[in-house]
């Protein structure tokens, strides 16, 4: 694998496991598509750092048991937002 590609995935996964955000959260950061940052986070790292691939693994997992909460909260987000834009309308 080529070292700009290392340095990247290195990258990529020092970022979630510190800030523990998500797969869109951190390709919108570093520019790539999030199934490249998947990709690099759940195969390619396990080949290059395994401490750092169980310490991505443990926030991917809790981003996933946590995921729907957070869709429940965007859409009661949504609404409150669209109620006030009603009220300010009358």
């Amino acid at each position: 694998m080529r070292e700009y590609i290392i340095d990247r995935i290195i990258e990529e996964a020092e970022y979630i496991a510190e800030t523990g955000c998500t797969v869109r959260a951190a390709a919108k950061i570093f520019h790539l598509g999030k199934s490249t940052v998947h990709k690099d986070v759940t195969e390619r790292l396990k080949h290059i750092d395994k401490d750092l691939f169980r310490r991505v693994q443990k926030t991917l997992k809790k981003n996933l048991e946590e995921r729907h909460i957070r869709g429940g909260e965007a859409t009661r987000q949504k609404y409150v937002l669209s109620a006030k834009s009603r009220l300010n309308k009358v």
